[in-house]
């Protein structure tokens, strides 16, 4: 499952999709709903054969079936970052990555938060935290583990220099 937040890369969705696909990942895609603006839903449906799921189903709804085996975060903002750390699970993609970090899924988490947000005092608590769970953290720099912040001002580059492979390797 790859669940993205709304920020300036999830225009890389469909990329970091056929670098999953490429190496041969079934991906359903989760989107939060400040995403939406940034998300091209008719690329994300063409290639997984199914639009991204943004809300809830009705309760007349089937629940979807499938096995997940492991989940990704790409882009993770400091929204979704610290409500997930605090178990909140008000969208339908934070209650997916909280039943991901209850079931003890793999969890990959690319943070793409500014330097202002990085200082606030919520984000180093709610970073140990999903790390403590197990989740992995991706330098959206440089595709090694850890987390590092955007210089405010630089997504535009940092976001043509991300390279979806980094995803994919960490996940094998």
């Amino acid at each position: 499952m790859l669940v993205v937040g709304g920020a300036p890369l999830t225009a890389r969705t469909p990329d970091l999709l056929r670098a999953l696909i490429d190496d041969n990942w079934m991906v359903s895609v989760v989107a939060t709903p400040s995403a939406r603006a940034w998300l091209d839903d008719d690329a994300v449906r063409e290639l997984t054969g199914a639009p991204p799921r943004v809300e809830f189903r009705d309760p007349d709804q089937p629940k979807q079936s499938g096995s997940t085996q492991a989940v990704v975060v790409c882009p993770a903002t400091f929204n979704t970052v610290n409500k997930v750390a605090a178990g909140a699970a008000d969208t339908y993609a934070l209650a997916q990555l909280c039943s991901a970090l209850g079931e003890g899924l793999p969890l990959l988490v690319v943070p793409m938060v500014n330097n202002k947000l990085w200082g606030h005092p919520a984000w180093s608590r709610s970073l140990a935290i999903l790390e403590g769970a197990g989740a992995t953290m991706l330098d959206i720099h440089t595709g090694k583990a850890g987390a590092v912040a955007v210089p405010s001002g630089t997504s535009a580059e940092v976001v043509a220099a991300f390279d979806p492979g980094w995803v994919t390797n960490q996940l094998r």
